[in-house]
């Protein structure tokens, strides 16, 4: 064993003699004694999230999130960040092409970066490419240049200037470019300016024609500024080339065409937009079409009257289908003034309209009112169209007929007289005629019998002095239709007699309805009046005034003046002639 350890050690001595000599352990163990690295730098240790470090954006004591959001939206290195915000733009138009710039300054308008698009604009024109060439913009980013020019308050004035340096870069203002210009120019109101460039984008090119927003922004102009001449021109330009016009642009034609009473132009206009589908939904506000009808009917216009209905109606069905809905009405006095300009304008397509609003207006919750029935039948009296007038009675009757309050609603004497003018327009031939229908339908199923309708008939002939027909027609009502005369159907009667000066005749129609339990009216006593009076009975005339008077009802100015005037021309008439007075001195 000794030999073996000395023979081990002879050649460690002399085979690894150039070896640095060491001790190898046969221990299992190994030694963990640490060792110093060669290196006298430490390494750092990574940041502290308590810093704010823009890598640790998601530090819960101190977040930093705008820092994040440049870092994981913005192209430029994490370095840039530091510089200040001019130098920042300045490295930034060395750095992008336009593409780049073009969706930047995207990105820049959602957030009104106008100034830092400005600035980075005019710098990056006076860098160069990557081809170390001078950046050209298109046109498209130069209306960005514009755009932030003009919403940082520049005139109309700058924005031509840079307009007109255009040129520099060999490029052509486009709508676009001129539209920005026109809206500087809306700002300030320089109408004329306008006016004169859409004239010269109407000369230049294709590229710079006019659009609906070009007319728009003229017109607009135009009509504050109380010109409304031209800007009815405009908006018929507009309208030729085939452009949509705006709610906006539609609603203040509108309103200066009514305040200003250029009614006709504003039906040209409406007519127009409904041939085009692009405008033919147009509508204004619901106000403006009550306005619309209320002026229109003023001028008796019925085709405005009607377009303001059919606005109207639009709004209706739209307020119908919302969520929630928005239920809409027509005021009903508005539309019993419309039935009545319907009558006199002899519009049956207005007379339809106005029906229609109304009913769907009352959404069959009630019927509409006596004075709306009224109106109808006064319009279709107007029109000649007695079949519907009657038609309409029968519909008001069934309304208010057992109405007990206003007896006056069914007298033909003063609700249904445009009926009673109808009956007769043609003497004795249509009031025949209406005669024999009312006959027809009183055998129909169901039958329609009608004493408001036979009382029309009646005084229908009464109004030709025939008096025959008159009192055939008042038996009929008890004979052939089967039905009681009321207080109009009497004073009808009375009505015929005192024309043909029989007044005794009326006397005993007065006396008969009186024994029969019917209690006269105030038509009743005055009728009786006239029948005296016109035979010059002053003594019978005034004590049926004081009758009636005693009766409860008061004499009306009418029958006060025919007596006032009966009563001179008695006393003029019964007064003597002074034997020693010349005719001169009479008179």
């Amino acid at each position: 064993m000794s030999i073996l350890i000395r023979t081990r050690a002879l050649l460690r001595n002399t085979l690894y003699s150039n070896l640095k000599s060491a001790s190898i352990s046969t221990a299992t163990v190994l030694s963990q004694e640490p060792q110093l690295a060669e290196s006298t730098q430490p390494s750092p240790l990574p940041p502290n999230p308590a810093t704010g470090s823009p890598l640790y954006n998601e530090n819960w004591r101190n977040p930093v999130q705008n820092s994040a959001t440049e870092v994981t939206q913005s192209l430029v290195p994490l370095g840039f960040l530091k510089h200040s915000p001019n130098s920042r733009i300045q490295a930034m138009s060395q750095m992008v092409d336009g593409q780049a710039l073009m969706n930047e300054f995207a990105d820049w308008m959602t957030s009104q970066r106008w100034s830092d698009m400005k600035q980075l604009f005019e710098l990056w024109v006076r860098s160069l490419d990557k081809n170390g060439k001078p950046n050209k913009p298109d046109v498209g980013l130069y209306n960005h240049y514009l755009r932030a020019n003009l919403m940082m308050g520049g005139t109309a004035a700058d924005l031509l200037d840079l307009v007109a340096q255009m040129e520099e870069f060999a490029i052509l203002p486009n709508t676009a470019s001129f539209n920005l210009v026109l809206k500087a120019m809306y700002q300030s109101k320089e109408t004329e300016a306008a006016e004169k460039l859409l004239q010269r984008m109407l000369q230049t090119g294709k590229e710079s024609l006019p659009d609906d927003e070009s007319y728009a922004l003229l017109t607009g102009m135009l009509f504050l500024t109380e010109q409304i001449d031209a800007a009815l021109k405009y908006v018929d330009m507009t309208l030729k080339s085939g452009y949509m016009l705006n709610m906006r642009e539609f609603s203040d034609c509108v309103r200066s065409c009514v305040n200003k009473g250029r009614l006709d132009a504003l039906v040209s206009i409406i007519e127009k937009c409904k041939t085009m589908d692009q405008n033919k939904a147009l509508c204004p506000p619901w106000n403006l079409c009550n306005f619309i009808a209320e002026v229109a009917m003023q001028e008796d216009n019925s085709k405005l009257v009607f377009y303001s209905l059919e606005f109207m109606a639009r709004w209706i069905a739209r307020g119908e289908i919302a969520r929630p809905p928005v239920l809409l009405s027509a005021d009903e006095g508005l539309v019993v003034s419309v039935l009545g300009t319907a009558a006199r304008t002899y519009n049956q397509t207005l007379l339809d309209a106005s029906w229609a609003i109304l009913i769907r207006s009352l959404r069959k919750k009630k019927s509409p009112n006596p004075e709306s029935f009224l109106g109808k039948i006064y319009a279709h009296a107007s029109l000649g169209d007695l079949q519907r007038a009657f038609s309409t009675l029968r519909e008001f009757e069934t309304a208010y007929g057992n109405s007990t309050e206003d007896i006056e609603l069914f007298s033909p004497f003063t609700s249904l007289y445009p009926l009673v003018m109808a009956c007769c327009k043609n003497g004795f031939e249509t009031l025949d005629s209406v005669y024999f229908q009312l006959e027809n339908l009183s055998r129909a199923d169901p039958p329609y019998k009608s004493v408001a309708a036979l009382n029309c008939v009646i005084l229908g002939c009464a109004n030709i002095w025939d008096l025959d027909r008159a009192y055939q027609t008042f038996e009929a009502i008890g004979a052939s239709f089967g039905l009681t005369p009321d207080i109009h159907s009497y004073n009808a009667l009375m009505y015929a007699f005192g024309k043909l000066k029989k007044t005794f005749e009326a006397s005993r129609v007065f006396e008969h309805l009186v024994t029969l339990g019917v209690k006269p009216n105030a038509m009743s006593y005055s009728l009786l009046v006239d029948a005296h009076l016109i035979n010059r009975d002053q003594k019978a005339a005034l004590s049926i005034i004081d009758d009636m008077i005693t009766a409860g009802f008061v004499p009306s100015r009418e029958t006060l003046k025919k007596r006032n005037a009966g009563t001179c021309c008695l006393v003029f008439s019964t007064a003597p002639i002074m034997p020693n007075e010349s005719w001169k001195s009479q008179s």
